[in-house]
């Protein structure tokens, strides 16, 4: 029997398609500085927000006691502007030692002392993207490294990298990471970097050497950033669709509920999308004095649940009219959810009517019972071919999940 059961563990990671890892089976979850907190490194003038270990582990701190450990959200990520502009006698890499007095090291203990996990960031290229030193030539002993560590996720960027030779490279940097051993989710701006040179990414190479990747711009602090991603994800679903599934994710970027940017409707509306889009939710955003109603719609535990869903699948649009945007996710054991989105911005919630059958839902069941997820109440048993009627705030979304059983 222990043969047996050793055999099936064996094929089930030979199976495994994203670095033969077996992480990110689905959509990974926590937090990043950059869109937040950006480079910013004069902890003089600025020692509460600069990118320096304070900062990290306050995070880590306010990520575990505060609920969001809890909901699911489990890594603490380091973006650019960590490293010394350096590298040591060895040809290592190393934090910054006035920001990072204690080292990396000490920061992934004390983030693993919390029950989470540590991020970092790195680049392909001969330098970061604010100009730090790149991994080019150092691909191995950077693998090493993070190892030393005890680093649980990276994200390597392109900046300064030849993006035709991105294709090499990312596979080379992924033998590397599998020779260490060690579970490290990998995190790629693979494919940005080429479409914004004209290059058509090949999706399968992708998917085999990473678990997430970025294919569109960095999301800003603005309503308009976050439709401008919708719009992107909406004309490339069949392309994106094709390339997503347990252990291999498109990554839309990151969660600015929290920030400046949204109101309320727009917030609950970004963590509506990403969650029927299957995409990491890796907030950016300061845990230190978010406001209450950003933090119940971050620790939401039923949209998490739709994001979290073991099958995996894309969202599809399945209809736009009026300015409005029904989108459909199919879940595990024939459920579904559905976000209706209103691009609407005429001062008064919109109502709009359409049949279960025309959401998209399997017209083979005779019935389904709905839910809103952002109220967390039932909505009643729908036939098929009934109506059903959501009524949007401009720049909002409702949000409901429909259970067959």
């Amino acid at each position: 029997m222990k043969l047996l059961l050793a055999l099936i563990l064996l094929l089930g990671i030979q199976n495994v398609n994203c670095m033969n890892n077996g992480l990110a089976r689905t959509p990974p979850m926590g937090w990043m500085d950059w869109e937040r907190f950006r480079c910013n490194v004069d902890c003089g003038n600025d020692p509460l927000n600069c990118i320096g270990e304070k900062l990290f582990q306050q995070i880590a701190d306010h990520m575990a006691k505060d609920g969001y450990k809890d909901a699911g959200y489990e890594y603490v990520c380091i973006d650019d502007c960590w490293m010394s502009m350096e590298r040591d006698a060895n040809g290592k890499l190393y934090g910054n030692s006035t920001r990072f007095p204690s080292g990396i090291k000490a920061l992934a203990d004390y983030v693993h002392s919390k029950g989470l996990l540590l991020g970092i960031y790195g680049d392909y290229g001969t330098k970061t993207c604010m100009g730090y030193p790149g991994s080019l030539n150092h691909l191995q002993v950077d693998a090493q490294t993070l190892t030393e560590w005890g680093v649980d996720y990276f994200k390597m960027d392109a900046c300064h990298a030849d993006p035709t030779d991105l294709n090499d490279g990312f596979p080379k940097f992924t033998n590397f990471l599998n020779m260490t051993g060690s579970p490290i989710v990998f995190s790629t701006t693979w494919p940005h970097h080429q479409i914004k040179h004209g290059i058509k990414p090949n999706y399968t190479l992708i998917g085999e050497n990473c678990n997430l990747w970025r294919n569109y711009a960095d999301i800003q602090d603005s309503w308009g950033s976050v439709t401008g991603i919708i719009d992107y994800y909406a004309k490339e679903h069949d392309t994106l669709a094709a390339a997503q599934g347990p252990g291999q994710w498109n990554d839309p970027d990151m969660l600015i509920i929290g920030d400046y940017g949204l109101s309320f409707d727009q917030s609950k509306a970004q963590m509506a999308m990403w969650a029927v889009f299957a995409a990491p939710l890796m907030m950016s955003n300061d845990l230190r004095t978010i406001k209450a109603d950003a933090k119940e719609i971050l620790l939401n535990k039923e949209v998490i649940a739709v994001n979290q869903d073991p099958l995996g699948k894309w969202e599809k649009r399945v209809i736009q009219k009026n300015k409005v945007e029904v989108w459909t996710k199919e879940l595990y054991n024939k459920n579904y959810a559905t976000v209706f989105l209103n691009r609407r911005t005429d001062g008064m919630p919109y109502s709009f009517s359409i049949t279960l059958a025309d959401m998209g839902y399997d017209t083979a069941l005779d019935h389904y019972s709905l839910r809103d997820v952002f109220y967390h109440k039932p909505l009643g048993y729908y036939g098929i071919n009934d109506t059903f009627t959501a009524t949007i705030n401009p720049s909002g979304v409702v949000m409901v999940t429909a259970s067959s059983n």
